[in-house]
């Protein structure tokens, strides 16, 4: 565990640096304005003059996208271009900092109910029938309150989401701090892993690197098995009390935030031994299809050129279960290339571009689904290549050999 008193360098650069030193870490105003200017735009192309967005239980979305209030237990934003924004927060006691923090912004207390509040607001902005849009994963009972007072609402949704597919140069700045988080855990794991510790205390190990720092969990998932009678081929979600022991192979996958903005790392150890000749096997085929994978993302490549690496599974005898690529940095994006054990689901008619980030996390497994390894991690797509967010080896990590 970190002997606590110092923390673990983060490695950053001094802008990046500059960045995590802050209190309450913002974006520049001008990265906040470009932001509200393509929302600007995409509420005008829909026909709407007001925006509600929505965000719940310290995940930010839209909220923080548009505002950079980072939201506590629920933020609905009232986004009118050219207005001042308001921002109903819960609970009453979170509004002495968030006004501290947060000075340009109207904010105020939800009160009993957050969307009435916020649909009197709206009604004061003189929005019209059909003329308010929604983004963020609004409960079910608010999409209904508006809709019944506005006639409709119109799902701004597709369109957010298109927004976040490409970072600024200011946003990939954040996605390598939490990146570096990650890192941290794996060299945090690295150190500390040993026979008798349970899965719980791989969390445990795992968020106590990013904790000094001011991170927070998004998931830390393990697959622990022995290679000598495998039983598990994914990282589990839930965690158990099985014991580690000689002989062990440990999968995980891991996401931390930064204020909103994650990496994601994927590795794979193995507990006093080496690998076997299967998981050997399986951990060279899934560096093969991330290398492929990883040396045809450049700007102007289409999404289909991403299946090469399933090619390379599939001609290994092999199999992947977790997605083997996917769009990340703001939710689950595009392109996503599934298992083929969920079925055929084909990849966007569409071109890469700079900026778009994406995660190459080859599953490999077997085909009987006992045996399994995990790698891969967050890349950001560039104009003439890829670049690695992420600075921990490729592994797998021998421990205790």
């Amino acid at each position: 565990m970190l002997n606590y008193g110092q923390k673990p360098d983060l490695k950053l650069t001094p802008r990046q640096a500059a960045i995590i030193d802050q209190d309450y870490p913002k974006f520049s105003s001008n990265e906040i304005d470009r932001r509200r200017t393509l929302m600007a735009q995409a509420m005008a192309r829909a026909g709407v003059d007001h925006l509600v967005a929505y965000a719940a239980f310290f995940s930010g979305g839209p909220v923080h996208w548009l505002s950079d209030w980072c939201t506590t237990y629920e933020a609905v934003l009232i986004f009118t271009p050219g207005r001042r924004d308001t921002i109903f927060i819960q609970f009453y006691n979170h509004l002495p900092q968030a006004r501290a923090l947060m000075p340009e912004v109207d904010i105020r207390w939800g009160g009993p109910s957050t969307l009435q509040s916020a649909i009197a607001e709206l009604k004061q902005r003189g929005a019209g029938a059909r003329r308010v849009g929604a983004v963020g994963g609004l409960p079910m009972g608010y999409f209904k309150a508006l809709a019944g007072t506005f006639e409709d609402v119109v799902d701004l949704n597709p369109a957010y989401f298109g927004l976040r597919l490409i970072k600024s140069a200011e946003e990939v700045d954040w996605y390598r701090i939490a990146a570096r988080f990650g890192d941290l855990a794996i060299e945090a794991l690295r150190r500390e892993i040993r026979p008798g510790l349970d899965e719980g205390d791989l969390g445990a190990i795992t968020e106590g690197a990013w904790l000094p720092w001011r991170g927070s969990n998004v998931i830390h998932f393990f697959g622990t098995t022995s290679m000598h009678d495998p039983q598990v081929f994914v990282p589990r979600q839930h965690l158990t009390r099985r014991k580690l022991a000689k002989g062990d192979v440990i999968s995980c996958e891991i996401t931390a935030n930064f204020w909103n903005h994650g990496g994601q790392v994927l590795r794979t150890f193995t507990l006093g031994e080496p690998l076997t000749p299967i998981y050997q096997k399986l951990h060279d085929t899934a560096d093969a299809a991330y290398d492929a994978i990883f040396n045809v993302l450049r700007q102007g490549v289409h999404m289909r050129e991403l299946a090469v690496g399933a090619k390379i599974i599939e001609d290994a005898g092999l199999t992947f279960y977790d997605d083997l690529v996917h769009g990340f940095g703001g939710g689950y994006l595009m392109p996503i290339l599934g298992s083929p054990t969920r079925g055929n689901e084909s990849l966007p008619d569409r071109t890469l571009e700079a900026g778009m980030m994406l995660v190459i996390q080859p599953n490999v497994i077997t085909t009987d689904q006992t045996a399994g390894v995990q790698t891969g991690e967050l890349v950001l797509v560039t104009d003439n290549g890829a670049e690695s967010l992420h600075t921990a080896p490729r592994g797998p990590f021998h421990l205790g050999v």
